[in-house]
């Protein structure tokens, strides 16, 4: 009976000490069953398909090649074109040179303040909202664990999870783009495109939904969030350990790629710079007819991880996660001078369009204060600091050096501007929301690209009409009764945000949302349901709690 009494003794206690750090063990011990169950080998050579030795047509009278690169959460204030990691100390030559050898469209709108509907919309040319694209993909046991470290540190202003909705939702590979959806790459495809994706991809991974049945030849994916393994002899980290987010990226981050939906292997040096090189060697390979090649880049998103050779660069810089996402951001410029210089040297730059853009602003939860400035608030929100981001474009044989374009366009634009560059004018069997924007950057219309935008995610939602912008979204712990709150800006007069209208213009509140509930009259039922509802205070970064009176908005995933 003693030795019973001492078994239940002992197995209560060390029950006891399990359920109190049962998120350390779920995120510990979920890596390891995944490591186990898909494991990651080595690194192996990507082979990439050789095009013709040789040219029918020298590069400029064949159709252009195409590269679209989008970057992951930078911020508007990260490259120098308009200061620089939000410091005005980063010098990023090589990005603003796309937009000073090109246009820079002043004005570029994401398509969502968060990264996978964004990228559903640049590949289709659609609100994503039109097929069910509503929400990010989460883990199915994110919301619990969310859940649990609100419960052991609570927050003055609590994120709401639906833990019993979260129970239904599928594996998080099966959450994506539907494969009835026609990309920008299965158009160029059929052109005669050689087509290949190098990156993030975030649009579902299993099935008819992975890059390479979407339009793509060759796949070089994303398959970890780290750029080196933590411990690496070249690698800097710098953790926010108090964020949720941060805590999940580290404890659950791989160092992996898969090729054509193959087994995760291991990459070949810092990520940035292994995807710059994959890069160049996709145009070694197809110099001699034309390609499309779409460089997802995972940087800037967390973890903070530079190399040192980046970081020993910026020594000017004197805090060290500023100084770390400076070095991260530097790599990024390198990635755009190599691809530059390979273009050249192949003769292929002046018939090459490049893209350049950001899939949503910068995060509050990496804890620096001015990488959206000016704008307010962050990626999750619909504020300007969400959605507002670097949209460059340059094509020497098509686009005049220096080009300022002021007019608001959109990331649903880059399907239709590559169309027409490639000469595709076929019909498609379905609304496409974007427009060619060739004619407005060369001058033959001078209209405006659009009267109306829209973003929408649950309950916030968004319209940008002419100037006037409404952004209203629910205030959900106030109860399921609670009305939402409008912010109403006229961009015209205060591109910053810093004047709510919506009390002292009703009227104008009435009409911008009878143009969203045309708008979303219009938009499917999101594919899966919405689980959790998270505060973001709009004028403070992560590192800075919230405080009475702050404005905040709830993002709704």
């Amino acid at each position: 009976m003693k030795k019973l009494i001492i078994f239940l003794l002992c197995a209560s206690l060390t029950a006891f000490i399990a359920w109190q750090y049962r998120i350390e063990l779920v995120v510990k011990l979920a890596p390891v069953v995944r490591d186990i169950t898909d494991p990651i080998a080595k690194n192996q050579p990507v082979i990439w398909p050789q095009g013709p030795s040789a040219a029918n047509k020298s590069p400029t009278q064949r159709r252009p090649n195409i590269i679209l690169i989008v970057v992951d959460d930078m911020g508007f204030n990260d490259i120098s074109l308009y200061n620089g990691a939000g410091t005005s100390t980063l010098a990023t030559p090589n990005i603003d040179a796309l937009a000073q050898q090109g246009v820079v469209f002043n004005n570029g709108y994401a398509a969502n303040a968060v990264c996978a509907p964004s990228r559903a919309s640049i590949m289709t040319g659609r609100y994503s909202t039109r097929f069910g694209f509503e929400f990010t993909p989460i883990f199915k046991l994110g919301p619990t664990i969310f859940n649990w470290m609100q419960q052991l540190e609570p927050q003055a202003l609590p994120m709401l999870i639906d833990t019993e909705t979260a129970k239904t939702l599928p594996d998080i590979t099966s959450l994506g783009m539907p494969a009835s959806e026609f990309t920008i790459a299965e158009l160029l495809q059929q052109q005669g495109y050689y087509t290949a994706h190098i990156g993030k991809w975030h649009l579902g991974s299993v099935g008819d939904m992975r890059p390479e049945k979407q339009g793509f030849d060759d796949s070089l994916e994303l398959a970890g969030a780290l750029y080196l393994p933590e411990d690496h002899p070249n690698v800097v980290n710098a953790k926010q350990e108090k964020e949720a987010i941060e805590r999940m990226v580290w404890a659950t981050g791989r160092y992996a790629a898969r090729f054509n939906g193959g087994k995760p292997f291991a990459p070949k040096g810092y990520v940035t710079d292994y995807y710059t090189e994959q890069a160049l060697n996709v145009i070694d390979a197809n110099q001699h007819r034309p390609f499309f090649m779409y460089l997802a880049h995972w940087g800037v998103h967390n973890p903070l991880q530079a190399t040192k050779q980046d970081y020993q660069a910026l020594a000017h810089i004197k805090d060290h996660g500023q100084r770390v996402y400076a070095a991260m951001i530097r790599a990024l410029d390198r990635s755009v001078e190599k691809i530059n210089q390979k273009l050249k040297q192949s003769g292929l730059d002046e018939n090459t369009l490049i893209v350049f853009t950001s899939d949503n602003g910068g995060a509050n939860y990496i804890h620096l204060a001015d990488i959206n400035k000016p704008y307010r608030g962050w990626k999750l929100s619909h504020f300007e600091g969400g959605t507002h981001v670097p949209f460059m474009a340059k094509w020497p044989a098509k686009i005049k050096a220096g080009t300022q374009f002021d007019k608001a366009i959109h990331h649903i634009d880059i399907f239709a501007t590559l169309r027409a560059a490639a000469g595709a004018e076929q019909t498609l069997d379905r609304k496409i929301d974007g427009v060619n924007l060739l004619p407005f950057i060369n001058g033959d219309n001078s209209a405006a690209p659009h009267q109306t935008l829209f973003w929408r995610q649950g309950q916030q939602q968004t319209v940008l009409h002419q100037s006037w912008k409404l952004i209203r979204a629910a205030q959900p712990e106030l109860g399921p009764d609670a009305h939402y709150k409008h912010w109403l800006f006229n961009l015209a007069n205060d591109p910053t945000e810093k004047n709510n209208l919506a009390a002292q213009q009703p009227n104008k509140v009435k009409a911008l949302e009878e143009l969203l509930a045309r708008h979303n009259a219009e938009q499917a039922k999101p594919l899966w349901p919405s689980v959790i509802n998270a505060p973001v205070i709009i004028d403070r970064p992560g590192s800075d709690s919230y405080q009475a009176g702050d404005e905040y908005i709830y993002w709704p995933n």
